[in-house]
């Protein structure tokens, strides 16, 4: 893989990486479970891809999102808070809103379905460089559009309105297991630097891991010898976090991932890690700690029995594709002036990059969730 070289911004924020890890290690007694390097790597305060100041969406970037590719992603969840808005509270909570893009998408949707209702719109961002993109991509709209958007450090106590939260569960740290003879094992990551990288190392699995493999395989069956994949022992927490903190509210979670039976296949034998660096996609996890983005694909079955397990009830689950039309998004192409071929052209094409099987239409799913609220009747 040819990748350019580091600047010189990239070098020392690499090597304070570096630094960390050893440090981490040494304190573990020389080796993490993958879980916390991954954790490490993508969220160490200064350090870590999601809050360092490395530029990370769009064309310049590691990777492009549904915001990015059309601002038809946006407005079709314009819609969907619209929808709710009939019987939630003007609020949206966003979790790591990238660039702003879906946010100002959103409110621009809004304010043509609703004109002259005003939306609370709080981001919850741990990365302070993209809290100042976001304010920036605020700037170049209209001053009533950044009135409405504040930033927030933690899910408020008794929140009630719309949750989103859009490519959030993939960069969520997992757990990596792979079974065989010496029964389950889980990957770590140790301190035996070659060429300037660490190792990876399998050990014994810790007992919720095993626990976790032991459930998925009472349903699955037994995994074969070598089979390797990951599991998300964070959601869990993390739903019933949110399941605590809000008092009425509809979660829209858009990410690509699989149902269970897909995700744990036979044939999917080797896992769903996967990296980004400046748009190269492999499976290096050891490379570039820290300017490159990790992320496991979503195990959707998982993420609707946890959330029903946190009192959360499941209104829905499809892919982005029938999301999207289901939205509207048909109406809303149909106001584009057909005269203006140059416009819808341009238009159509990153359309069919959200819709398309072969494109994000059918990878990403859709994953409706409700907090003492249901969508109202004959909407």
């Amino acid at each position: 893989m040819n990748l350019p070289e580091l600047s010189i911004e990239e070098a020392a924020q690499q090597q304070a990486m570096r630094e960390l890890l050893a440090r981490e290690m040494d304190a573990a007694g020389g080796a993490i479970p993958f879980d916390r390097y991954m954790e490490l790597a993508l969220y160490a305060p200064g350090l870590g891809y999601y809050v360092s100041g490395a530029h990370k969406f769009g064309p310049g970037g590691d990777f492009v999102t549904a915001p990015e590719i059309s601002p038809y992603f946006g407005y079709c969840l314009g819609r969907q808070c619209a929808r709710a808005f009939e019987e939630l509270p003007r609020e949206i909570l966003e979790f790591g809103a990238g660039t702003g893009a879906m946010a100002m998408q959103i409110l621009q949707e809004l304010e043509r379905l609703q004109p002259g209702q005003a939306v609370r719109y709080r981001i919850l961002e741990p990365s302070p460089e993209l809290r100042q993109r976001q304010h920036e991509t605020f700037l170049d709209c209209p001053p009533h559009y950044l009135e409405q958007v504040s930033w927030v450090d933690e899910v408020p106590e008794g929140f009630s309105g719309v949750v989103l939260a859009n490519e959030v569960l993939d960069a969520m740290p997992v757990h990596v297991f792979r079974c065989g003879g010496k029964g389950v094992e889980e990957l770590w990551v140790r301190q035996d630097w070659d060429g300037g990288r660490l190792k990876l190392d399998w050990k014994k699995a810790s007992s919720s891991l095993r626990a976790a493999v032991g459930n998925i395989e009472s349903w699955r069956g037994k995994f074969s010898d070598g089979y390797v994949s990951e599991v998300n022992l964070r959601m869990a927490p993390w739903l019933e976090m949110l399941a605590d903190r809000l008092d009425r509210a509809l979660l829209l979670l858009v990410d690509y991932g699989y149902t269970g039976r897909e995700y744990y296949h036979p044939e999917r034998s080797m896992g769903t890690l996967i990296c980004h660096y400046r748009h190269q996609a492999h499976e290096d996890v050891l490379l570039r700690p820290g300017l490159q983005d990790i992320t496991a694909n979503v195990d959707f079955s998982a993420l609707r029995d946890a959330a029903e397990a946190a009192g959360l009830r499941m209104l829905e689950f499809t892919t982005q594709a029938a999301f999207l039309l289901a939205s509207g998004l048909d109406q809303m192409l149909a106001r584009l002036d057909p005269s203006d071929v140059e416009t819808h052209m341009t238009v159509m094409q990153g359309v069919k990059q959200l819709i398309m099987p072969d494109a994000m239409g059918e990878r990403f799913k859709v994953m409706v969730l409700g907090k003492d609220f249901s969508y109202p009747s004959g909407a």
